[in-house]
């Protein structure tokens, strides 16, 4: 079994609250990252787990083994209990480990109830800096999560299909989502198509037929279920006009390639969307890297209307990183020089331009770097270990 990064940040949270919360999308390994753990497992998606946890619960608050509680979002009732457990005995941390496939913005009863008792811990799909540099190829392909090719080698996307069509036909409905199935799966593939690009939710509604309110709501819970990430516009003082938008990206690689139905390295490079499914990949791994590792920035892009543009800004302990992404094995002079003209505006210390160079070429605080480099610096940026 692979050890996931996550792993540490947990145990310290548990360590540090009576409860902890392992987060992130369906599949991505949190059942087997949490058995790794020990202690008493309970999936109470299915009724005859609820009937279980019910009847050992007295014995279970009581005792001192750490319960977790898989898709605790299906089986509401569990919040109350938990809270009184905890609060007759505040002291004690580690008893309580939660996992589940939605955020926090949709699990409300987790905000509700056990704000101040509970810590958050984000798992995303496999990183790179899990599978080391010699993946990179297939991760960008077919995606982090476990079971969707990137650890076998396998050139079928119908783990994907049969992933995205399960989410729309029976988890999103059951968690809120009030869109019929064919019209999640309609938007899906329009987002799929739109990846990384500014969103217009009213452009989407009217292919559609619905109210932008509608489709604002709708990208709402695909966030929230993980499969999506806005990356918002950095909004500081400049003497230019900035696009003010939201970008909008498929958090997994894998998912995005499979709504455009590109299953091999050789139809992702030739596909008119290659660069931008590079970039969204690059993104998702910085950041999912980072919070792994205990690491937290506010991640931000910059467009002028005039075309300069920083793909991700991040505030990282107070530093200002400024990170321009390439599909290219390298970068030319007029390249850096863009970058770190843009870069002045906002007062970045750090400027690196990611892309897929055998030899960065880069000092201490801006260059050409490859992907793990730039994971690297980041989190030592953070303090990260």
């Amino acid at each position: 079994m692979r050890r996931r990064q996550a792993t540490t940040q947990l145990r310290q949270r548990l360590k540090r609250f009576p409860a902890a919360a392992l987060l992130g999308p369906r599949q991505s390994g949190k059942t087997t990252l949490a058995r790794g753990l020990g202690g008493r497992y309970y999936d109470v998606e299915q009724p005859a787990e609820r009937v279980r946890l019910d009847l050992d619960w007295p014995r279970l608050a009581a005792g001192r083994e750490l319960v977790v509680i898989d898709e605790a979002q299906s089986w509401p009732e569990i919040f109350p209990r938990l809270r009184a457990a905890i609060d007759a005995e505040r002291r004690r941390n580690g008893r309580f480990l939660l996992l589940g496939s939605v955020s926090p913005a949709l699990m409300r009863e987790v905000s509700e109830s056990l704000a101040g008792r509970l810590a958050l811990v984000e798992l995303t799909p496999f990183l790179l800096s899990e599978l080391g540099q010699r993946a990179l190829a297939r991760l960008w392909l077919c995606g982090g999560f476990p079971d969707a090719g990137v650890l076998k080698d396998r050139s079928s996307f119908d783990w994907q299909r049969d992933y995205l069509a399960l989410m729309a036909q029976r988890d999103l409905p059951a968690w809120g989502l009030p869109a019929r199935p064919r019209v999640t799966e309609r938007l899906l593939h329009m987002l799929a198509v739109a990846h990384g690009q500014a969103w217009n939710a009213s452009a989407l509604g009217q292919s559609l037929g619905l109210s932008y309110h509608s489709v604002n709501g709708y990208l709402d819970f695909l966030e929230g279920a993980f499969l999506v990430r806005r990356l918002a516009p950095w909004s500081g003082n400049l003497r230019k006009r900035l696009v003010r938008s939201p970008r909008v990206y498929l958090r997994d690689s894998g998912l995005l390639h499979a709504l455009l139905r590109i299953e091999s390295r050789h139809a992702l490079l030739r596909h008119p969307s290659a660069g931008a499914s590079w970039e969204g990949f690059v993104i998702e791994q910085l950041l999912g890297s980072l919070a792994a590792a205990g690491g937290s920035a506010a991640p931000h892009f910059l467009r002028t209307s005039d075309g300069y543009e920083i793909d991700l800004v991040l505030d990282v302990g107070g530093t200002v990183v400024a990170i321009e992404v390439k599909l290219a094995s390298a970068a030319s002079p007029q390249d850096l020089a863009r970058l770190e003209h843009t870069a002045d505006w906002i007062g970045a210390e750090h400027r690196y331009i990611v892309c897929q160079t055998p030899a960065a070429a880069a000092n201490g605080t801006r260059g050409v770097i490859d992907l793990a480099a730039a994971i690297t610096r980041l989190r030592r940026l953070a303090g990260a270990k």
